[in-house]
């Protein structure tokens, strides 16, 4: 039996890197959903902002074009009275013309010619006045109308430039993505080749152990190698595979690049029977209380706080589903996950 699980076990670590390339293609996949959500955020309140401008901007338009429509059906009706009053005008000089032909024919009406003459002078003059006063009216009306269709200008060119302003912001949001896109894959690239060498070289450390093993993107600690059963004190055969784990993580903390934000996460896992009695309540309080240890076993030999983590999941994430001692043996663990922070 022994022999048989050897086997198997050693089976398990010829995938590795099959599992680190596909979370690193998940890693990517997630990041590239992330860029997308914030760039469609930042995009859809700078167009609801250019949406609101350009609103105001249509009423704007929509009142200058009631004005001006205003001002032509004003200028229309004075170009009407004008037309009147010319009409008026050349009547009046036609009859005055009359009369004054009368007075030239017939001396016994001259003088009632000459009246009539004088009266046609002055609704002539008054005609002439009222004239004039038209015409400066629409004079003043042909000004607000070429000023009107300035500001129409001014506001067209405004709206050009805003439509440009977002069309050149949409590129830049574009721009951005891809190059977070590219950073992103490029870290996550180095993150996980640092991983393959960590757990390369914790492989070479502590040597081909069936209670050791690699899991997916994970390394795997049987309990039983740390801790006595029930506890969450560190064994003495336990601190001995902690110290060549704190030397590996040491020369991590020395090869990756400080811009690069990796933790390793610690992650208690207990199996699913429950405790009765002793020093822990409930197989969370447990696998937590092993996480924390490990942890604090490992700043003691010199790694930085804020590089570690520690997680307790108690009995509800086994690998096993079995029931039998074996699966529940297996699920007694302690995972070790190099990652993003």
């Amino acid at each position: 039996m022994a022999l048989s699980r050897s086997r198997r076990f050693d089976s398990v670590n010829y995938w590795p890197g099959f599992v680190d390339a596909l979370s690193t293609m998940l890693l990517v996949i997630i990041f590239l959903l992330s860029v997308f959500m914030l760039a469609q955020f930042f995009l859809s309140r700078e167009v609801t902002g250019k949406d609101t401008a350009l609103a105001k901007l249509n009423r704007q338009i929509e009142e200058l074009t009631s004005l001006l429509a205003l001002e032509h059906s004003q200028k229309s009706e004075d170009q009407t009275k004008i037309a009147t009053l010319t009409a008026t005008l050349e009547t009046s000089q036609n009859e005055r013309q009359r009369l004054l032909d009368q007075a030239s024919q017939g001396g016994a009406s001259a003088d009632a010619a000459s009246d009539k003459a004088s009266a046609a002078a002055d609704a002539l003059a008054a005609q002439e006045e009222i004239s004039q006063r038209a015409l400066s009216q629409v004079n003043v009306l042909n000004e607000q109308i070429a000023a009107l269709r300035k500001q129409l200008t001014a506001i067209q060119e405004a709206l050009d430039a805003s439509q440009s302003s977002n069309k050149d912001e949409q590129i830049k949001i574009a721009d951005l993505g891809q190059r977070l896109n590219i950073a992103l894959a490029q870290k996550v690239q180095e993150l996980s080749r640092y991983r393959s060498d960590f757990f390369g070289r914790l492989r070479q450390i502590l040597g081909s152990r069936p209670d050791i093993r690699v899991v997916g993107d994970r390394f795997v600690f049987q309990s039983s190698v740390l801790f006595e059963s029930d506890k969450a004190d560190v064994s003495t055969a336990g601190r001995q595979s902690l110290d060549s784990l704190a030397g590996a993580v040491l020369d991590l903390e020395r090869e990756i690049p400080p811009d690069i934000p990796w933790i390793l996460r610690i992650d208690g896992h207990t199996d699913s029977k429950a405790i009765s009695g002793g020093q822990f309540k409930t197989n969370w309080e447990l696998s937590a209380a092993r996480a924390i240890a490990v942890v604090q076993y490992l700043v003691a030999k010199g790694i930085e706080p804020n590089r570690l983590a520690a997680a307790g999941f108690g009995e509800f994430q086994p690998i096993d589903s079995g029931t039998d001692e074996e699966a529940l043996a297996r699920n007694r663990r302690i995972e070790l996950k190099l990652t993003e922070r």
